[in-house]
């Protein structure tokens, strides 16, 4: 049974709260300005509003792959790469092993609206140190969001940043040397804007590392190309079973707009983004030959 993230369940917001908002070549609306703020409270209220969860769903998946991989190769804190890290929420479920809704309520509560950005960052670094287990895993984040690495390497969620764009330019010298010591790479909603370019590039740059790699891709997108990718670099992949819940609608425009896509890619979309969600599906890819097939199978399986 899937959880109840952020508010109790609601309808479509109507157009009206999202008047001035952008809409992109799929369809679905722009929130950009809610990643670019010098700290996480416009994410989590905007996104509680849109009851978004797929961190949460994301998070069984993500820590059974990383139990995998530890018992696998031997390696008791890997290093996890978080592709669309924002301000660190992979980072603080898996790290601390918060929940959203407990997110939600830490920035959204009345407490939080009164402190600086500096007394906010307080409150989340005692946060981190007083839930994050010694010697656990070591979480990077990859963004465009400046801001947000920021905030999130300042809390401690991240213990390393990149600020790139990987889909135009080669990783600096620096950065290679990160993904060259990087064993998992996840993603919960970013691959699609982020293309095989990206994933293409941190592989080259992993060389024979090769991570592992789990990825929740909304339907709206093919993973195709970056399945051929990595299949072109020695990976083997397998889609987990059935759909995730990502977020509500934002409005009526946005659903109409991103129906229209997924009938031009011929995606049926009812029982689904017909209810008034976006879905995600998941994606495990490991080098050919790797351990641990099982993890294309549930959690609780």
């Amino acid at each position: 049974m899937e959880p109840t993230v952020g508010r109790t369940a609601r309808t479509t917001p109507s157009t009206e709260e999202y008047a001035d908002v952008r809409f992109d070549t799929t369809g679905k609306v722009s929130l950009d300005h809610i990643y670019t703020q010098p700290d996480p409270r416009a994410y989590f209220t905007t996104l509680r509003e849109l009851d978004y969860l797929i961190p949460q769903l994301a998070k069984p998946y993500f820590a059974k792959l990383i139990r995998e991989y530890g018992a696998s190769q031997r390696v008791p804190a890997p290093a996890v790469l978080d592709i669309g890290c924002s301000y660190g929420i992979n980072a603080a479920l898996l790290k601390c092993d918060a929940t959203m809704d407990e997110l939600y309520e830490r920035y959204g509560e009345e407490g939080a609206a009164g402190l600086t950005r500096d007394e906010l960052l307080d409150r989340d670094r005692a946060f981190v140190r007083a839930r994050t287990r010694p010697k656990g895993i070591r979480v990077a984040g990859l963004d465009a969001s400046r801001e947000a690495l920021s905030y999130a390497l300042s809390a401690g969620l991240l213990d390393r940043a990149v600020h790139a764009d990987l889909e135009r330019h080669d990783p600096t010298e620096e950065q290679r040397a990160l993904f060259a010591e990087t064993d998992l790479v996840f993603s919960t909603g970013c691959l699609g804007y982020v293309t095989e370019k990206t994933i293409e590039r941190i592989v080259r740059a992993a060389g024979e590392r090769k991570p592992w790699m789990a990825h929740f891709v909304l339907r709206m997108f093919p993973f195709d190309p970056i399945e051929e990718t990595l299949a072109a670099s020695g990976y083997e992949t397998a889609e987990v079973a059935g759909v995730f819940k990502q977020r509500r609608f934002a409005s009526a425009e946005e659903q109409t707009l991103v129906l229209d896509t997924l009938s031009s890619l011929g995606v049926d979309p009812h029982g689904l983004e017909t209810d008034g969600w976006l879905f995600a599906r998941l994606f495990i890819s490991r080098p050919r030959g790797a351990t641990g097939r099982e993890s294309a199978a549930r959690p609780d399986a």
